[in-house]
């Protein structure tokens, strides 16, 4: 569903190396990628649904803490309210992108994520259900997939 959203929105799929087939591909973004790639759902008071390996090195949590956890926890209370501004853009346009800004991990220690994407994810029927975002943590290596 992210894929798909993420192609809706941009036209492309998130980004992986082409040589693999689609079971190949998801796989890869799962537990290979150099990116973060996470989602929560539409609630109020969204919760992750999703965490990628690289976002799980992060954020520092283990997938089982992670998972429920509600999103704003992503984000120090200092950094919540640009965080905010950012998830109301993707609602009122369905996609903002070039973002970087603070997060918090685990242990409240603060990290840089750099050329941030963040979309709505869309349902089977086209409705939205939920927010997903890409997020490269090593500024240097921003579009490199190996």
């Amino acid at each position: 569903m992210l894929d798909a959203a993420y192609r809706h929105w941009t036209g492309q799929g998130l980004p992986a190396p082409e040589h693999l087939d689609p079971q190949q591909r998801l796989a890869w973004m799962h537990s290979e990628a150099p990116y973060s790639l996470l989602a929560h759902d539409g609630a109020a008071d969204p919760r992750f649904t999703y965490v990628n390996e690289c976002a799980l090195k992060c954020f520092k949590y283990s997938r089982d803490a992670f998972i429920g956890m509600p999103s704003r926890f992503s984000a120090s209370e200092i950094d919540r309210a640009a965080r905010q501004v950012l998830l109301e853009q993707v609602t009122a346009n369905g996609i903002a992108d070039g973002y970087s800004g603070w997060r918090v991990d685990a242990h409240d220690q603060p990290f840089m994520i750099h050329a941030g994407v963040v979309w709505t994810v869309l349902d089977d029927a086209g409705q939205p259900c939920g927010q997903a975002a890409l997020f490269w943590p090593d500024e240097q290596r921003i579009g490199v997939l190996a």
